[in-house]
């Protein structure tokens, strides 16, 4: 995973925008969650994941494909962070008929992290 885009807003648009794989958007949200990759036991470590997420995702999740992790990524989001696509990107959301679940839920992790990316900073680049 040492070969990820770095976490600024053109990465958020690239998500938005479908120019990122589902696997690349996965292995972002578990970077800035905490999992990290040990090769040479060929496991997952969780010493710097949150209690909540390393108790009910010991592994990482596939956000992508998994609808309760992304209900409960869409839940860690802090409250007057929900909206950050909308208002510091201007993001105005998929056209109808041109987005599904797989969307909805790169949607959600553009705005984890894009909220992440503020909270970590207190300023977007």
């Amino acid at each position: 995973m040492s070969n990820l885009p770095p976490l600024n807003t053109e990465t958020i648009w690239a998500i938005l925008e479908d120019k990122f794989d589902d696997a690349t958007v996965n292995q972002l949200l578990w970077h800035y969650l905490g999992y990290r990759y040990d090769s040479s036991t060929a496991q997952w470590d969780t010493n710097q994941v949150a209690p909540e997420w390393q108790n009910e995702y010991p592994q990482p999740p596939d956000f992508i494909e998994s609808r309760p992790a992304t209900v409960k990524l869409t839940r860690s989001i802090p409250t007057e962070n929900k909206q950050m696509l909308k208002e510091k990107l201007g993001f105005k959301g998929y056209k109808i008929g041109e987005f599904g679940p797989r969307q909805t839920r790169r949607a959600t992790a553009a705005n984890w992290l894009l909220s992440y990316l503020q909270q970590s900073n207190g300023k977007l680049e």
